[in-house]
């Protein structure tokens, strides 16, 4: 059983933060979460990190700025994630506007695995580019950087994972480098190409190429940002929640690019209305859905497209796609669960699960869930190319999961052929022969890092809400504001009684609660079986609206 418990926070800086104009509520939110300063609260692009101090960014703008008045021939290389596409699609765009020659190419995640390998380098020397760009990808792509030196194409890497032992011999731009003194280390790739793209305005506009203009507005690519940003699940620190709010202020406006508004309509959400929400569960997935089935190129077109038309008819591809992707997501899991069942879960610190017919483009996903339901670092494997094992990981935050592979492969050597990403997920490729000897090891290594506490969840709560709180506006305030990793959407505890309850959409329950002398409307997600009369819930206020009246609905995300 889950242990409910409620953010901590100093009174003093909750009065702090109150004395500015923030409701008390919305004070001891924001001080449970490490706010000090209402500084950290200012969104405008004003308060966004220069990014001077982003290591070899100057060179990299220099070089860019080269290449442009050059007419070199460009080619970005992407990732097969919402951040890789949205990445492609900002310097897609930017280039373009700069006056650049630039095309993509993005590799298809079942042919040439992930990154800038060789076989990436092969297929992009048909371009017969000039400077290869990376976008959310290349730290780890030693042997790709290598191939395209010896074909004579330069490489300019723009990423944010976490680098190896070794860096590549390319000029490049991550936080995460050694020696990158940027303070904000949470930037998605989408984010660091902005980053290059505003330095490489910088530069052009120094060498005169605008005459007296400031050059093109890059704030016009900020919904591209906001929604690699969420998507990509990066903490929202200061820096990031500037990115996007002001891409969420862009959708609400009314001035998101045509692929956005397109991916809205198609997931049925209101652009005017535009929450994180939308980007990290309706918008994003669609984008993800090509990457995970398909080839990502269908969703950079979505966000390259020039017209609402023919964005919209990339949209509803990639719509269908999704819907494809939930009915596999589905059958596997039903699988997964079905493995389980024959292992001591409680006995395991780990889970690796493998089936001979699992989708290697929802073996994430999957992973994802069964984290969620057994609190463990979970790695799901499928089959890859001939021989070998591709997996993919989510762990939980006591556990950071690059960490733990690279600690499993300096201790087997030949066990990893291949892995990468970061804390809370990671890829890895093994030799199908080999899944038994590295499950025994990810589990001898999660045994020594965590201890069995680090294994009972915990849903930590902003406490329990007044009557003169649980009110509409709450949730309307709430959902003004920027929520996602790291900076966790509110959610709060408080006890029930069950006025009525009834079963909508054959596996939701929709719930009339009493509460103080108070009858408030809820809903329960993916539970058809009913409630005791008395409970103990988490919930999230959130505003129902239907046939255009607004209300107050609880969204029920545990109950004991």
């Amino acid at each position: 059983m889950p242990r409910i418990t409620t953010r901590a926070y100093q009174d003093n800086i909750a009065r702090q933060l109150s004395d500015t104009g923030l409701s008390p509520l919305m004070a001891r939110i924001y001080a449970a979460r490490g706010v000090i300063s209402e500084t950290e609260l200012d969104t405008r692009l004003a308060r966004l990190l220069p990014y001077h101090s982003l290591k070899n960014i100057d060179a990299a703008a220099r070089r860019l700025a080269d290449a442009v008045q050059q007419q070199q021939k460009l080619l970005i290389v992407g990732d097969y994630d919402s951040d890789g596409a949205t990445a492609c699609a900002v310097a897609v765009k930017a280039l373009r506007a700069f006056g650049g020659i630039v095309d993509f190419i993005v590799p298809n995640r079942f042919e040439y695995g992930y990154g800038l390998t060789p076989e990436i380098v092969e297929l992009a020397a048909q371009l017969q580019p000039q400077l290869l760009i990376t976008v959310d990808n290349g730290i780890a792509s030693l042997a790709g950087v290598a191939e395209a030196q010896r074909r004579g194409m330069e490489v300019l890497i723009t990423d944010h994972h976490l680098p190896g032992d070794s860096l590549p011999d390319a000029l490049i731009v991550n936080p995460n480098q050694p020696g990158c003194e940027f303070p904000s280390k949470n930037l998605a790739g989408v984010g660091v190409i902005f980053y290059v793209m505003l330095a490489l305005r910088a530069e052009l506009r120094q060498r005169g190429t605008f005459g007296d203009g400031n050059g093109p507005n890059l704030g016009e690519l900020l919904d591209l940002v906001a929604l690699g940003t969420v998507a990509d699940v990066v903490k929202l620190d200061a820096n990031n929640r500037i990115l996007v709010e002001q891409g969420l202020a862009r959708m609400r406006a009314g001035k998101a690019s045509a692929g956005i508004k397109a991916l809205f309509q198609v997931a049925g959400r209101s652009e005017a209305r535009a929450v994180c929400f939308d980007l990290g569960f309706a918008l994003g997935p669609r984008l993800n859905a090509a990457g995970r089935l398909d080839d990502m190129s269908l969703g950079i077109a979505c966000l390259l497209a020039d017209n609402a038309e023919q964005a919209l008819q990339i949209a509803a591809d990639l719509d269908r796609l999704n819907r494809e992707r939930r009915g596999i997501e589905s059958g596997m899991q039903d699988e997964a669960l079905a493995q389980l069942d024959s292992i001591d879960v409680d006995d395991s610190y780990s889970l690796s699960l493998y089936r001979e017919d699992w989708h290697q483009g929802v073996i994430g996903i999957l992973a994802s869930r069964i984290k969620d339901k057994h609190f463990r670092p979970t790695i799901v494997f499928a089959p890859g190319n001939e021989g070998e094992l591709k997996g993919s990981g989510r762990s939980i935050p006591t556990l950071h999961l690059r960490d733990a592979l690279d600690l499993v492969s300096k201790r087997h050597p030949e066990l990893i052929l291949k892995f990468g990403g970061h804390a809370a997920a990671a890829g890895l490729t093994i030799r199908e022969t080999d899944l038994g000897a590295f499950r025994q090891a990810f589990e001898q290594v999660c045994r020594e890092w965590l201890d069995s506490s680090a294994l009972e969840r915990e849903i930590a709560t902003d406490g329990e809400l007044g009557n003169k709180e649980l009110q509409l506006q709450t949730a309307v305030e709430l959902e003004q504001h920027v929520w996602g990793q790291g900076f966790p959407q509110p959610a709060f505890r408080g006890r029930f009684r069950i006025a009525a309850q009834r079963v909508v959409g054959e596996k939701h329950l929709k719930l009339r609660l009493a509460h103080a002398g108070q009858l408030l409307d809820a809903i329960l997600f993916q539970q058809n079986e009913p409630l005791p009369d008395e409970v103990e819930l988490v919930y999230r206020p959130s505003v129902n609206e239907y046939q255009g009246n607004r209300s107050l609905q609880l969204i029920v995300e545990h109950w004991a």
